[in-house]
Formats: C-alpha cells, sequence, structure tokens
C-alpha cells in the first residue's frame, strides 16, 4: 500500500445556506480501508455523492488514479472503477436479487451468460446465491443492503464504497461484513467505508478520517484518532478511548 488511487483536494460543496462539505481534502492508498465517520450531518455521504459523480462539487478537485475525475458523470466513475451503495438502499424491489445483480455485471460483461455468472459470484460472496431467484422487494432490510454490495461488487470496482452497509445488523451478521471487507482487501480492493458502528469498522480500518459539520478535523490510524480529544468531544465519546485495530 505505497501508492494513492484516490484524492480529494479541498472540496467544498453548499446546499443553500448550508455548507455540507468546506474544503475537505483527502488521499487514499492502493489496497486500504480507509474509515470515514463522523456525526450525522457531517457530510460524510455528501462526499460520497461528490466522489462518485451524483452532485457536483462547487470547488477542488477529486483525482483518481492519477486522472481528475471532477464532477465526472456516476455511469463514467463506475466505468473508471468506483463502486458505491447507498444511505438509503437503492434496488429494483420488482426484479428478482439475480436481476438486480445482473445490471451491475453488465457494466463489463454484455453477454448474458457471463453477466449471470458474475452476478451469482457477487451474490455467493455476500451469502444470498439461495435468494437469487426471489423479488429484491420481498427481501429484509439488511439482505437488501447485501444485495447492494453485491451489485456494486458485480462491476468489479477497484474502489468500492459502502454507505453504512452494516446498520441494522447483528453481530453475527457484522463478522459476516467484516470478513467481506477484509477478504475484498486482500484481493486488491480499495473500501472507502461510512460507518456509526464503531465496534464493526474500527477494528478493521487501516485509516479513518473524521469529519464534523463539512469539516475534515482529523485523519489518521484507528489508535491515534480514539485518543483524540476533539474526535472524542465531537463523536467517539469515552467509551471508545483508545481503541485498537485487531
Amino acid at each position: 500500500m505505497t501508492d494513492m488511487i484516490l484524492q480529494v483536494e479541498n472540496v467544498s460543496r453548499k446546499f443553500g445556506g448550508l455548507q455540507a462539505l468546506d474544503k475537505v481534502s483527502l488521499s487514499v492508498q492502493r489496497g486500504e480501508i480507509l474509515a470515514l465517520i463522523g456525526p450525522n450531518g457531517a457530510g460524510k455521504t455528501t462526499l460520497f455523492n461528490c466522489i462518485s459523480g451524483f452532485i457536483p462539487v462547487d470547488q477542488g478537485q477529486i483525482t483518481y488514479k492519477g486522472r481528475k475525475i471532477t464532477n465526472w458523470a456516476p455511469h463514467k466513475v463506475c466505468s473508471a472503477g468506483i463502486a458505491r451503495t447507498f444511505q438509503v438502499v437503492q434496488i429494483l424491489g420488482d426484479m428478482t436479487v439475480a436481476e438486480n445483480t445482473m445490471v451491475g455485471a453488465f457494466l463489463r460483461h454484455l453477454g448474458t451468460r457471463e453477466a449471470r455468472e458474475r452476478a451469482m459470484a457477487a451474490l455467493r460472496r455476500v451469502g444470498l446465491s439461495e435468494d437469487s431467484s426471489r423479488l429484491a422487494k420481498y427481501l429484509g432490510v439488511p439482505d437488501k443492503k447485501r444485495l447492494e454490495v453485491a451489485m456494486a461488487l458485480a462491476t468489479e470496482p477497484e474502489i468500492l464504497m459502502l454507505d453504512e452497509c452494516m446498520a441494522g445488523l447483528n453481530p453475527v451478521e457484522f463478522k459476516e461484513i467484516q470478513d467481506l471487507i477484509r477478504s475484498l482487501q486482500r484481493e486488491g480492493v480499495t473500501l472507502i467505508v461510512v460507518e456509526h458502528v464503531m465496534e464493526a469498522i474500527m477494528p478493521i480500518c487501516d485509516q479513518v478520517v473524521v469529519l464534523n459539520t463539512g469539516l475534515k478535523i482529523a485523519e489518521g490510524k484507528p489508535s491515534e484518532i480514539s485518543k483524540d480529544r476533539e474526535v472524542i468531544k465531537a463523536y467517539l465519546g469515552v467509551r471508545y478511548a483508545g481503541y485498537q485495530r485487531s
């Protein structure tokens, strides 16, 4: 993990009178897991939306593998190799689980057989292969989140951005998602994870960036962030002081 794959430089975004992002900068090294944390309204999802092209930035730039991708359209960002999930699950309810995942697979596999094979491989990764023929709308919320991860994986990303994919999961399901994230990292996928469940993300991430009211207030290793007084005051609380990566 020595080369930079993604760089965000002084990115700002304003919605009316709300400064959602204020000159936020961060860099992501190839193959690492970066956790993006902070209280509700900190700007985490807005930053995801800017990187993935769903909303334009007001100023600043985003560079991916040395190429400026600022304000690219979402489909172009995804084709380049950056996939993401959403805080509010985005699936196609009247299509089957397999068909949903094939939508992602068609990005790189135009043939139906190849796309289905890729989709089923992604579903096996998230534990949903046995539900492949079910309509997606009948899945529970945790499984809908898993499906969305599979849809993103089916695009064969180099960077996978997960927006609260662990919300609503029980401890066993946390462990399964942790294992999935770690296995993806071992395969060379770079991950940026927005998460509020500190027990789930802090032990597995390499770096942490903390946002609060649109500002980056800290960055560093989990052990450093867990001791940062400003971060503890703004978000973590004393419960997480001294948290160590496992």
